[in-house]
């Protein structure tokens, strides 16, 4: 089956005027931008005056800076080209050609029907040596699917966690694939890689190779590299494109030192059962530098997931939860304009 790229694109070329709120948006992102790379900085800072002048600490510091869109300058200022590219390949997540096998995935049919939204949805507060955030866990799958915030394209700008969530009726939501941030001025109108929906592919390729994350219409977490076209015929139904991707059918990623540095994260797994869980971990503070993947794949092997993918992170990660942002989100500007959510009804 032949499947043309369908865009949720105005094709009119005009570029919209910016509002006062918008500028106003923007002049506070660059500052929160600026805020955040001093902090990065003295993170780096802290890290050898509490570790020393070790390889650890640089490596940690490197990673966290070339893993931001606006702080990546803090890493080039002090390290060449060569010496960042050789500590990001000592820390990093190799890729694998695995994706999921859905038969090791049997949604358990004990959820009673009459079961309350508290008894299928949980969520609490998680904790490790350099995080703090939070976890859901969602007993029902179907519950459970990617939001959009409608067209995509230059014209047009994403919809917060808020907005999404509202907008689907969510109880629980997190921010979910990457979109173009140049600088961390991006508003969320891009997505990078593909977005399917409904079964419909609404903005990639059928015939590029993506990072996959999504469900089927088992509902079942599929995570993995494909094309778009394969994706489709596997029956994905909604699906997204971020990593690395961090268990697969039971096996977890193959770790390069810490596997990054330390941010706020998003990630995504499903137990064997078909238990999903979410995880959002703030970063960039005092009280929370940030989560490695390692941390992740920790997580989630300890809670029993049998496949897992790193989701957007960075200023983007946010959990809501019954009206409200959970999480300390590290965007000065708060909830930001994003193209894709994960959503919980």
């Amino acid at each position: 089956m032949s499947l043309t790229k369908k865009y949720y694109i105005n094709q009119d070329n005009r570029k919209p005027k910016l509002k006062t709120s918008s500028i106003i948006g923007r002049i506070a992102a660059s500052i929160g931008t600026l805020l955040a790379i001093i902090l990065i900085f003295l993170t780096g800072v802290i890290l050898i005056v509490e570790f020393g002048p070790s390889k650890t600490a640089r490596n940690l510091f490197v990673n966290s800076a070339m893993e931001s869109s606006a702080g990546k300058f803090m890493a080039t200022l002090f390290f060449s080209d060569e010496q960042i590219t050789e500590i990001r390949n000592q820390n990093s997540v190799q890729s694998s050609d695995a994706v999921t096998d859905s038969g090791l995935i049997n949604i358990s049919s004990t959820v009673a029907a009459e079961a309350s939204d508290d008894e299928i949805i949980t969520v609490e507060e998680i904790s490790g040596a350099t995080y703090k955030g939070y976890m859901a866990k969602i007993k029902d799958p179907s519950r459970v699917q990617i939001g959009i915030s409608g067209e995509f394209g230059a014209d047009h700008a994403g919809k917060t966690v808020t907005e999404q969530a509202q907008s689907y009726g969510a109880i629980l939501a997190t921010n979910g694939g990457g979109f173009e941030d140049p600088n961390g001025t991006g508003n969320g109108g891009i997505p990078i890689g593909i977005v399917i929906h409904e079964g419909q592919i609404v903005w990639g390729s059928a015939s590029k190779t993506y990072e996959v994350i999504g469900f089927d219409h088992d509902n079942k977490l599929v995570v993995g590299s494909m094309t778009g076209q394969q994706a489709v015929d596997r029956g994905v139904r909604d699906a997204l494109s971020f990593g690395p991707v961090l268990i697969v059918n039971g096996e977890p990623s193959v770790v390069n030192g810490s596997g990054s540095g330390l941010n706020p994260r998003t990630a995504i797994g499903q137990c064997a059962d078909g238990t999903v869980i979410l995880v959002v971990i703030d970063g960039r503070s005092a009280a929370s530098l940030g989560a490695s993947y390692a941390d992740l794949i920790n997580i989630m092997l300890e809670n029993g997931a049998v496949n897992a993918a790193n989701l957007d992170g960075g200023s983007s990660s946010m959990m809501y939860y019954k009206g409200q942002i959970i999480n300390n989100c590290s965007s000065l500007i708060g909830d930001r304009g994003i193209p894709t959510s994960v959503i919980v009804k």
